[in-house]
């Protein structure tokens, strides 16, 4: 886990001072909740990882949640803090994890967001257009519950809300990469397998690095209209070599990055329609010529759901990626590396079925990519034991006609999972 950036260290301390230019304990109202959980993910292919931190388990937690919500009449603020204790017993390590710490305050039309929080934007399912903020793809494809799915970038948020139109912009000064499979754990396509000598180049934290989104949204016609832009980095990390024949280290890095974007989501149809739109400048290579740096692409998604009968109901969606430049990339591609398409594109679907007062809860969500013919199936069975206890179980079947796509690297790496969960 990162240290904390100042801006939180800051927050953290003002939180807990007991006097804010008013009497705290009077003025101030505070409500502790929490929860306790068990994550275990384990494998079901029989293969395992070679090297020491190779395991038949992916994930094996326990995980405990302080939600502490704090808020006053004396002013419209108020103050949130989520922090997990959790044990790891697949590396046998135990960490705090910081998911979010913020200040809210309201003036007017104004309100304003300060502290670590999760961000989101856009209108896909599990696909992301201009939802630019950082993902934990492990806690996705090993089964932790969906909201590990986000992490939290510390910044300042500000919205103006009107009549006429919303603004919401968003600064970022610490970046915060993508939580992304690594061999310890996983199966993957890795075109530097050999190369043992592996470095991160993390962005620095200076005011030209600061990250700046703004996102515009009103309602038209029925439908929330949406226009966003970004300035940041990519948050997977591209892989450069210190020599592109012979490699004997590889650094972790995070070129710069702008994305405009559209999106429009409304009923429609019986339905709720969803459409997507948006472009990655990358603006380190916008000759497309360079190998670490992704290439420059056009990105556009529409969705639909829909209630087929009582309690269940249908979601779709079509995704597609268009590579800049591919000519360019292609050349700059060494003999024997795994190819991405120049069109990649992908079909979800998710299936959700309530029973039993809705205390059981059967889902599935589907991948598949036409263009890479591979695919990933997550089913999942929960019930709601009493207000307080849930159980879920549910897997990730993954597939493909080659090892080398995105879902087909980890065919080795199909899982099942259970998790526990007591709210108090």
């Amino acid at each position: 886990m990162r240290p904390l950036s100042p801006l939180i260290a800051a927050l953290l301390v003002l939180l807990s001072t007991p006097s804010l230019g008013m009497e705290f304990d009077k003025d101030w109202v505070i409500d502790v909740r929490g929860f306790a959980l068990g994550n275990f993910s384990g494998r079901t292919t029989g293969h395992v990882p070679a090297g020491p931190d190779g395991r038949a388990f992916i994930l094996g937690e326990e995980r405990v949640r302080l939600d502490l919500t704090g808020w006053t009449d004396a002013v419209d603020a108020q103050i949130r803090i989520k922090l997990d204790g959790v044990h790891d017993a697949v590396a046998d390590d135990f960490e705090a994890e910081l998911r979010e710490a913020y200040l809210d305050y309201t003036a007017g039309d104004l309100d304003f967001r300060l502290g670590r929080q999760i961000a989101t934007w856009g209108v896909g399912d599990l696909l992301f257009l201009n939802d630019v903020f950082p993902k934990d793809w492990v806690s996705l494809f090993s089964g932790r519950p969906l909201e590990y799915l986000k992490i939290g970038v510390d910044g300042l948020r500000a919205r103006y809300s009107t009549d006429f139109l919303n603004a919401e912009l968003l600064a970022i000064p610490r970046f915060e990469p993508d939580t992304v499979p690594s061999g310890k754990r996983f199966f993957l396509q890795d075109n530097y397998a050999s190369v043992t000598d592996r470095r991160e180049d993390l962005p620095d934290t200076t005011l030209g690095n600061t990250e700046v989104g703004l996102r515009l949204y009103r309602g038209i016609g029925g439908f929330d209209v949406s226009a966003y832009g970004y300035r940041g980095r990519w948050r997977s990390p591209g892989q450069r070599a210190d020599n592109s024949e012979n490699p004997a280290r590889v650094t972790a890095i995070y070129p710069p990055l702008s994305v405009y974007g559209l999106s429009a989501q409304g009923h429609a149809a019986g339905g709720v329609l969803s459409f997507e739109g948006s472009y990655y400048d990358s603006r380190d290579d916008r000759g497309g010529s360079d190998l670490a740096v992704p290439n420059s692409q056009t990105r556009f998604l529409v969705g639909y759901q829909k209630q087929l009968w009582p309690e269940f109901t249908l979601g779709a969606q079509y995704y597609v990626e268009v590579m800049d430049d591919f000519d360019a990339y292609k050349r700059s591609l060494p003999a024997g590396f795994a190819r991405t398409a120049k069109y990649w594109d992908i079909v979800t679907v998710r299936l959700t079925q309530f029973l039993g007062h809705q205390t059981w809860k059967l889902s599935l969500f589907a991948y598949y990519s036409p263009a890479d013919n591979d695919y990933l199936l997550q089913p999942q069975l929960s019930y709601k034991v009493s207000d307080d206890l849930s159980v879920a179980l549910g897997g990730n079947v993954f597939g493909g006609e080659k090892r080398t796509t995105f879902f087909g690297q980890f065919d080795q790496d199909d899982n099942a999972y259970l998790n526990l969960r007591y709210d108090f």
